[in-house]
């Protein structure tokens, strides 16, 4: 059985693994996948506060805003923080298969990738220095 720290380093490390990913699809224009990784940051992160907050593993949700009520952080979200995982959330399914494919990458742009990749960094920042304390 894993301790806590255990647990929260686990869903913190995968963060980290996959931001470089991240940064590179954004390099490469790949929006859409550069989407998709973001969500899974995010979506890692807010495991990560349910794990520290429940000796229960997360559950099997890609649902950003479900996941921020399950870790009981969606109150000390700010308002750009809720919009981001609003605007995260359907990059989780929608990237995956083809009929929502090209829907969904007319919806994105390298302004709009960026300001992604920005807040979602800021976001796993804020989370990590959150579960520091």
């Amino acid at each position: 059985m894993y301790n806590l720290s255990s647990k929260v380093d686990y869903w913190l490390t995968l963060c980290n693994e996959d931001l470089p990913a991240a940064k590179a699809l954004l390099a490469s224009k790949n929006l859409l996948h550069m989407g998709f990784f973001c969500h899974l940051i995010a979506e890692k992160a807010l495991k990560a506060v349910i794990a520290s907050d429940t000796d229960d593993v997360p559950p099997k949700t890609h649902d950003l805003m479900k996941l921020a009520i399950l870790g009981g952080i969606q109150p000390e979200l700010s308002e750009q923080q809720l919009d981001l995982l609003r605007k995260l959330n359907p990059l989780n399914i929608e990237a995956r298969y083809p009929q929502y494919k090209s829907k969904m990458a007319e919806t994105l742009n390298l302004n709009i990738c960026k300001q992604l990749m920005a807040e979602t960094e800021e976001l796993l920042c804020w989370i990590t220095q959150r579960l520091d304390k």
